[in-house]
């Protein structure tokens, strides 16, 4: 559900580059588009999700905390080991034997024609 968010306005609002969703976080590696901001994509990433993910588990409150961690990417240097980062995050915390392997990552696409899963 969080990556089919991730997703939706892809090309839109933002264009996503990587992105990978752990059980207790998210990495996203995305460029703002137009006049749509950080602040403004993240918030609805999180309100939508939030509200899927407590209906889903049929509960109430807080789902994400309330602050993020963002970083200005300014070279093609620090792109790299931040998309390198996020796509060896899952294999990294013993998730998964290899990057390609994790199903809620962007990794899986590589080397495809990337699209939004059904």
């Amino acid at each position: 559900m969080v990556e089919h968010a991730l997703q939706h306005f892809d090309g839109e609002r933002y264009e996503l580059h990587s992105w990978v969703v752990m059980p207790n976080h998210v990495h996203v590696l995305f460029r703002p588009l137009g006049q749509y901001d950080l602040q403004g994509i993240l918030h609805t990433w999180k309100s939508f999700t939030a509200k899927q993910a407590n209906q889903m588990l049929q509960r109430t409150g807080a789902f994400w905390q309330a602050d993020y961690f963002d970083r200005y990417v300014r070279s093609e240097e620090h792109y790299l080991a931040t998309k390198v980062y996020i796509d060896a995050n899952p294999s990294r915390a013993g998730l998964c034997a290899a990057e390609d392997l994790w199903p809620f990552g962007s990794r899986r696409f590589e080397n495809k024609e990337r699209k939004a899963i059904p």
